[in-house]
């Protein structure tokens, strides 16, 4: 098509780009909406066919995504992304930049020698469990992880689509213009080629988050699934609820009962854990009988003034962070609930000391409501009353036992997933059975990894009903619709109209000036258009137009390679519609945080030309 006349079918493109971007920014649809409202213009205004508007549903990157969210889902399933993210903390601390900088770090070398929303995917679990473990927001990390993993596609040839394609189309316009490159024979690049542009890039994108660009995005720690929970109980009972901490007892310290220190009714503190033997032996659900002695370590809730109180009066040592209880502490572990005696409950009539409550079930009562009182004191001894709302906490696993052995009426649904640590090695050996199959054996990746997530739900890893929920659907029809939209915008000759236009008007610019050029063209198609297509279109294009000025085409061919990954200002990119649900962004909160981002690459990558490449 020649793309230097404007037809019908562009004008067309320009208005369904035009209107997706604006429902993108005003939110006036939800993201997946726009995305089908696409699939469904594209053909009735006669741009595309059928065929074609419903392709994005079978893509190479759909289908990609929809087994890394299964997979992930069973690698979650059996603990090992608890493992993983206890890990991070150990290695690297509590320090908010730290844990950034090195998930960051670590996806984007895993992206470069896999396509970089399978790295993001797979450890997009890891980073939300660390963030809701150390009571930040999952936001605050997803974003920066998400930029990163499309970055380090950069640090390698193989790292990214476009530049898996570069050698190939530039060897196809060397062929094809002997004249223009004086008959000198195609020396391909080699794989670490691009490298220095990729570090220079990874390193800019990691310092901008941690001094500007992380105070841009959003930090409600309140996430999608009802992570709120906790604020209405604050509302409800006030500083009942409290915080958790670790309490050491220190070498000197005498033997005591906990009914003998009498620390609930003196101190409204509550003991839901003590570990012996440096952590070794750990009781949950103490009664008054249970002994404190020297070494102990206590996992205790309450507000922060009773703590300090107390520890002041016994001479115990609040601890910076939990360490003991670490991983009971997690909130995918435990938490704290509220529970409804039904009507003809057997708990009516009886005190939870009668009925054992605490040794049985291992769940820590903190509060009883009746009517307008709330009742504190004297919990173990209280006749419970149908109607009665207790506030419990202890592990998600013990409330499942409860609320099946006993009548009581869980006001929230059990957070939290029923581990198989005894299916961890299976669950390795898929995913590690899928990345072979991609890497080793160059098996289609979105055929790779459905083989190790049917692996996972055929060895009943994770049930096939619990695999389909584990799909974020939204991301998947957001990505369907964007995908014909991506194909429009190149078939019509829309993508080579402006193109053809913007390189016109520039003239006959320097050689610095013209991959400025090349760089943000490619970056603007890249936001609405596949990568691929950007390149195989720019490729060209950027060629003609160095050969011509006397620059080297070579560069300009890489320049639109490595800015084909220029993709942070929309959530279009596959990555960055991966990670919007799970970090509860907003198409605002790309444009805000992207477009510095944008920036700093571009700018980053002409430093690089200039200096490395000796441009």
């Amino acid at each position: 098509m020649d793309g230097s006349v404007i037809t019908t079918d562009m004008i067309v493109v320009f208005f369904l780009l035009g209107l997706a971007i604006f429902l993108f920014v005003t939110d006036l649809l939800r993201v997946d909406l726009v995305g089908l409202l696409m699939m469904v213009l594209l053909p009735l205004t006669g741009v595309l066919s059928a065929e074609q508007a419903i392709a994005g549903l079978s893509s190479n990157a759909v289908v990609s995504i929809i087994a890394v969210m299964i997979l992930g889902a069973g690698l979650n399933k059996t603990g090992i992304m608890n493992e993983v993210a206890a890990r991070i903390i150990k290695v690297v601390g509590h320090s908010e930049n730290r844990i950034l900088t090195v998930i960051s770090l670590t996806v984007a070398l895993i992206s470069s020698f896999m396509q970089n929303i399978g790295a993001a995917a797979l450890f997009m679990p890891a980073a939300i469990r660390v963030s809701r473990q150390l009571h930040f927001s999952p936001s605050r990390i997803l974003m920066p992880m998400g930029f990163c993993a499309i970055i380090g596609g950069c640090l390698t040839l193989v790292g990214s689509s476009p530049l898996i394609m570069l050698n190939d189309l530039m060897q196809g316009w060397w062929e094809n213009n002997p004249i223009a490159v004086h008959n000198q024979p195609f020396v391909p690049f080699k794989l670490f080629t691009v490298t220095p542009i990729g570090i220079a890039l990874l390193v800019t994108a990691i310092l901008y988050f941690v001094f500007l660009g992380k105070r841009l995005l959003p930090s409600d720690s309140c996430d999608l699934d009802g992570g709120c929970t906790d604020k209405r109980l604050h509302e409800i009972y006030g500083e009942e609820v409290g915080q958790s901490y670790e309490l050491s007892v220190p070498a000197y310290y005498p033997s005591h009962t906990l009914g003998e220190l009498e620390i609930r009714p003196k101190y409204h503190v509550t003991v839901v854990g003590i570990a012996k033997n440096n952590g070794l032996q750990k009781e949950f659900a103490p009664t008054k009988d249970s002994s404190i002695e020297a070494g102990d370590v206590l996992w205790v809730i309450s507000a922060e003034k009773n703590i300090c109180r107390l520890a002041k009066e016994q001479g115990w040592v609040i601890q910076k962070e939990h360490a003991v209880f670490a991983g009971e502490n997690y909130p995918d572990e435990s938490g704290i609930i509220e529970g409804v005696v039904i009507p003809h409950s057997n708990l009516s009539q009886h005190t939870m000391e009668e009925l054992q409550f605490r040794p049985l079930f291992q769940v820590n009562p903190l509060a009883i409501v009746r009517g307008d009182r709330i009742i504190m004191d004297a919990i173990n001894i209280t006749k419970l009353q149908q109607g009665d709302t207790i506030l419990m906490q202890g592990r998600w696993k013990q409330f499942r036992l409860l609320a099946d052995k006993l009548d009581i009426a869980l006001i929230n649904d059990i957070p939290g997933e029923e581990f198989k640590p005894e299916r961890k090695r299976c669950a390795v050996f898929f995913l590690l059975m899928a990345l072979t199959l991609a890497l080793g054996f160059e098996v289609k990746l979105s055929i790779a990894l459905l083989s190790g997530a049917l692996g996972m739900v055929l060895t009943k890893i994770i049930p096939a009903d619990r695999a389909y929920e584990a799909v974020d659907w939204r991301t998947v029809f957001l990505l369907s619709g964007l995908i014909p939209l991506g194909t429009a915008f190149e078939i019509t000759g829309a993508a080579a109209f402006i193109a053809q236009k913007t390189l016109a008007a520039v003239g006959t610019p320097g050689p610095l000036l013209l991959m400025l050029v090349i760089s943000l063209l490619t970056s603007s198609f890249s936001l609405v258009a596949s990568n691929v297509g950007a390149v195989v279109l720019m490729v060209p294009l950027a060629m003609n137009m160095a050969s011509t000025i006397g620059a080297d085409p070579m560069i300009a061919a890489l320049v639109v390679a490595v800015s084909a990954s220029n993709a942070f200002i929309l959530p279009t990119h596959q990555v960055n519609a991966l990670i919007m649900r799970a970090g509860n962004y907003r198409t605002i909160d790309y444009i805000r945080t992207g477009f510095g981002m944008s920036v700093l690459y571009i700018g980053v990558l002409m430093l690089c030309v200039k200096f490395i490449f000796k441009l």
